[in-house]
């Protein structure tokens, strides 16, 4: 209990849109994740040239104060993700380019998915997103590319615009296995009575977050929590061994089919025919943001990145950070190649988040 208390203790802050409450962030993830944060020279900003972004390059964002901030960070340290928020560049018919998001607060405070024009989005997000996210571009391969299929991507971004953001998966892309997901002082214990209090004080939310969830899993209907808890004992099972159960792509929920940040991206590509013969036996539910950043997918040879990409940093990434006063790190960046079932039973243990062969 009072490993507990100490726990909440060092959380709180992390959620204060402050200059303590982004030094908490920083701190936080160089202790828990031992990431470095090495600040980069200014200017802080790059000055893009949007004829070079293409329909399929990836927007890994980071996070690291107020609200978004610390559920990135507790986010990046469940899961080993680098990153914390995703969307995908597209372009029309015409030529204008967009951003496809899922996460995007609309005019009701609700977060939904949405496709906004890149001069809007990236407007927001260099004048009002008050959450100092700093942000890279990954840009696809030039095979990938392609094969990119721009038709079906717009078609599948245009039938999710509008809904809700993917809340009923999001716990589940991290959560593989029964014991080897959570860092302490977290185990399946703790998330279901953390589960049962929010369930009597937010009805709704716990709905939304997992009660729906975990009745696919148990292929019930309807189901309350403590009901749920009752049918696992039941059969034999454990609270673990349900959690762990994989997220299917194709299941739909009471407001739609749900998609996470990461998802909708994954699902779009797939969608785009990224995935090739593979796409019916990947669940891209199940992926983190650290799964889909280490998916070689991206470009490998950084003569054929953007002339603006990095140019003012001393550092050459392999991807191009377009925004932020700190250098981002993507371990593992674009040297996994797709396989079938991939990422549905992964351990994410901290400091060195290792994943067994296949997993």
């Amino acid at each position: 209990m009072l490993g507990t208390l100490q726990a909440l203790w060092e959380v709180f802050p992390l959620f204060t849109n402050t200059g303590w409450g982004e030094n908490t962030n920083i701190a936080f993830l160089k202790k828990h994740m031992g990431a470095v944060f090495e600040e980069r020279p200014q200017p802080w900003v790059t000055n893009i040239t949007v004829e070079d972004i293409h329909s399929g390059d990836f927007l890994a964002l980071s996070k690291i104060r107020g609200r978004w901030g610390g559920f990135e960070t507790l986010e990046k340290w469940v899961s080993g993700a680098y990153a914390g928020h995703t969307a995908v560049c597209l372009r029309d018919f015409e030529g204008k380019l967009w951003v496809g998001e899922s996460g995007h607060e609309n005019e009701k405070g609700e977060d939904v998915i949405a496709i906004l024009p890149w001069d809007e989005w990236w407007e927001y997000e260099l004048t009002k997103d008050d959450a100092n996210p700093q942000i890279a571009l990954l840009p696809l391969h030039p095979e990938l590319r392609a094969k990119f299929n721009e038709s079906a991507a717009w078609e599948y971004a245009l039938s999710m615009s509008g809904k809700p953001y993917g809340y009923h998966n999001l716990i589940f892309s991290w959560i593989d296995t029964i014991s080897e997901n959570y860092p302490s002082p977290l185990d399946a214990h703790l998330v279901a009575s953390v589960m049962t209090v929010w369930t009597r004080l937010k009805p709704a939310y716990a709905g939304n977050m997992w009660i729906e969830a975990l009745n696919k899993r148990l292929g019930t209907q309807n189901l309350s929590l403590s009901e749920i808890l009752v049918q696992v004992e039941k059969r034999g099972s454990s609270f673990g061994e349900l959690l762990a159960i994989p997220e299917q792509d194709n299941w739909v929920y009471a407001d739609g089919k749900s998609t996470s940040c990461v998802a909708f991206v994954f699902e779009l590509y797939k969608e785009a025919g990224l995935f090739g013969d593979l796409s019916s036996s990947i669940q891209v539910t199940e992926f983190t943001i650290k799964d889909a950043y280490s998916l070689k997918f991206f470009e490998n040879d950084s003569s054929r990145l953007p002339k603006w990409c990095n140019d003012a940093d001393t550092v050459k990434l392999p991807f191009c950070q377009i925004r932020g006063k700190y250098r981002m790190e993507l371990p593992g960046y674009n040297t996994m190649d797709p396989y079938p079932h991939m990422n549905e039973r992964c351990p994410s243990l901290p400091p060195k988040y290792a994943r067994t062969t296949g997993c």
